[in-house]
């Protein structure tokens, strides 16, 4: 068995993404969403989601989309609570997991929990807790840490 190695580049996405979204269509809880309720065509979406990895990463990649208002619209139709925000993020860390190691992988998973919190509470219109400085986990605090400081105007 080859060690895991990095995520180098578009082909590394592509096959992360598509294992990812294949475990997210056969999800009990996370499969009917996809599959019934937004009704995903694959064809594109995959396209925009290697396109949006991809500049997360690599700084390229051309992702144009609204990840948030395209969940906000899912509201109407189905429950977007934690539960359902924190399968996604399980399933896309394990994933990482099973199929990378290193720096960007790393970044991947932090980028994605960041996603998972922002969204779900942007479009449900809850403060994100991770905001509250009493809830930082000392990972979180040193990644904030790194952040220039905003100066107030």
């Amino acid at each position: 068995m080859n060690p895991l190695s990095d995520i180098k580049g578009r082909a590394e996405i592509e096959r992360l993404v598509d294992r990812f979204y294949e475990k997210v269509r056969a999800d009990d809880l996370l499969g009917p969403i996809f599959n019934d309720i937004a009704k995903v065509d694959w064809s594109s979406h995959l396209p925009k989601l290697y396109a949006f990895w991809q500049a997360v990463l690599f700084r390229d990649g051309g992702f144009k989309g609204n990840p948030i208002g395209v969940h906000f619209k899912l509201l109407s139709e189905t429950s977007m609570d934690w539960p359902r925000f924190q399968r996604w993020l399980d399933l896309f860390r394990s994933t990482v997991d099973e199929m990378f190691t290193g720096e960007h992988a790393a970044h991947i998973k932090n980028t994605a929990e960041d996603m998972a919190h922002v969204i779900y509470s942007r479009i449900n219109n809850v403060l994100d807790p991770r905001f509250d400085p009493a809830n930082l986990t000392p990972a979180q605090r040193a990644r904030y840490a790194k952040y220039p400081e905003v100066a107030s105007a």
